[in-house]
């Protein structure tokens, strides 16, 4: 059942639970509908994601922390309203009260909250033959019923519906989402969205000479798509903005092959691609004023008769050369098929996302992606959408004598840099092929794009990890200097 958000002014009778979001300064200070002396009892202190609940009037009471007042942020509402839909799921019918102690903003926290309690009861059960349905339909935000108050939900609501979008994607399996199935899906989602889209096939892709991404498809028997998308804004566009996504729909290493383990989760390497397709279905309803493009180039790493070898030459569309000593480092040749096309576009600025290396893994942990680029006012700009949202970035350098550890003996590159500096190496590797003067930042969503337990407004599984930093990115766009 998918939920439904109502600005009221007043918890109505009909409630089946009135859950108030608290800061741990109003359980202090009494500040709460409980009696002090039970929350003492219940040793709740409104910490963040602490839940107290109890019987009232005939229906349930909760109350649910955040932490204290000073601390608390949007990111801790969105992560506490996905707390309440998963914790009070069984009821039909619930009212939230937002902390009247806090200087979030009353719009700015409905719209966060309608992300977390969308993100907060996402399932994947398409493969399920017992998925039971949410009862949980409808929920209404206490405090006012304006027409900001509404707009600021809806909003919240587009944003979640992107997210839970591209997480759908991610979870599909890879023997399902082929590249041929991916773009037909995205390309329906598109045109539903008001985006146009062109899909390449085979032949197109081989015409385009898009060398990294026929390389890459030789092991397939199923063949590549590269998928073009086209917002256009209503009025004058602010200027145009490129979204690239690595769209490998199963990575099995292609010859180098990956271990059993390694390739249990390898349906998640088209993260970047979901996380663009998601963000290009809600430019329309976001109201985004730029014009925004997109290039996903779509297809597996496989091992068939035909599939690259190490040590074989690719060229790619820019003309560029790549050695491939190993083939499971094969996202950097379709996206540099893209990022050359996006390039031949001449937007003002350029983003990609992708699932790229282990070793941002290692230097970030499994929440946080690593961000690099060419321009530091381009790159803030991603920075500072990535703190609006609460998809964290960390800024890695791209320094020139790092260049020398793909330098190649046969071709104009290697597709590998040494042991070390595996984040930062592919990094220079995808700049070769973006236009000097063109702005660009490149995102290594490798750790937050999956996992394997659920945390508050984070579901197990595909995360849909940069559809929210890209919305954002695209409301706020600037052309960078």
């Amino acid at each position: 059942m998918a939920l439904s958000f109502h600005a009221v002014r007043s918890a109505a009778k009909a409630a089946d639970a009135v859950v108030g979001i608290v800061t741990s300064d109003a359980v202090l200070s009494g500040d709460t509908p409980a009696d002090a002396g039970q929350l003492s009892n219940a040793g709740f202190e409104g910490k963040d994601q602490q839940v107290h609940a109890w019987p009232a009037d005939g229906r349930v009471a909760a109350l649910v922390g955040i932490g204290s007042a000073a601390e608390a942020d949007l990111r801790s509402i969105r992560r506490a309203a996905a707390v309440i839909t998963r914790s009070f799921s069984r009821h039909r019918r619930i009212a939230v009260e937002l902390p009247a102690d806090t200087d979030l903003g009353a719009d700015a926290m409905r719209q966060v909250l309608a992300e977390g309690a969308v993100l907060g009861a996402y399932r994947y059960s398409s493969y399920k033959s017992d998925a039971e349905a949410a009862k949980l339909g409808r929920v209404d935000v206490v405090g006012g019923a304006g027409v900001k108050a509404r707009a600021a939900l809806d909003l919240g609501l587009v944003i979640a519906g992107a997210q839970t979008l591209a997480r759908d994607l991610v979870n599909e399996p890879g023997g399902s989402l082929t590249a041929p199935v991916f773009a037909r899906r995205a390309a329906s989602i598109a045109r539903k969205s008001g985006v146009k889209v062109k899909v390449w096939d085979g032949a197109a892709i081989k015409k385009g000479r898009l060398g990294g991404l026929l390389g890459v498809n030789r092991g397939s028997t199923n063949p590549p798509r590269f998928v073009e998308f086209t917002y256009d804004p209503a009025g004058r566009a602010t200027g145009t903005l490129a979204l690239v996504g690595k769209g490998m729909t199963f990575d099995a290493g292609g010859l180098s092959i990956k271990t059993g383990q390694a390739m249990m989760t390898m349906k998640c390497d088209m993260g970047g691609a979901a996380a663009v397709v998601g963000a290009l279905s809600a430019m329309a309803a976001a109201e985004v004023r730029c014009r925004v493009r997109g290039f996903i180039p779509m297809t597996d790493n496989m091992l068939g008769g035909d599939a690259t070898r190490p040590g074989d030459v690719v060229r790619i569309r820019n003309g560029k050369t790549i050695e491939v000593l190993n083939t499971d480092a094969e996202g950097r040749l379709v996206l540099a098929d893209a990022l050359s096309l996006a390039s031949e576009a001449k937007p003002d600025a350029i983003v990609d996302l992708a699932t790229l290396t282990g070793a941002c893994m290692v230097a970030l942990g499994p929440k946080i992606a690593g961000l690099m680029g060419n321009n530091d006012s381009w790159l803030s700009q991603v920075e500072a959408s990535g703190e609006a949202t609460g998809e964290r970035v960390w800024r890695l350098p791209l320094p020139d004598d790092y260049k020398s550890m793909f330098e190649s003996s046969v071709a104009d590159m290697k597709n590998i840099g040494g042991p070390h500096g595996g984040a930062i190496t592919a990094g220079l590797l995808l700049q070769e092929f973006v236009t000097e003067g063109i702005p660009w930042a490149h995102i290594d969503i490798a750790g937050p794009a999956f996992t394997d337990s659920d945390d508050a407004d984070i579901t197990k599984g595909g995360t849909g990890f940069g559809v929210r930093l890209l919305i954002d990115l695209a409301r706020n766009f600037e052309p960078p200097t």
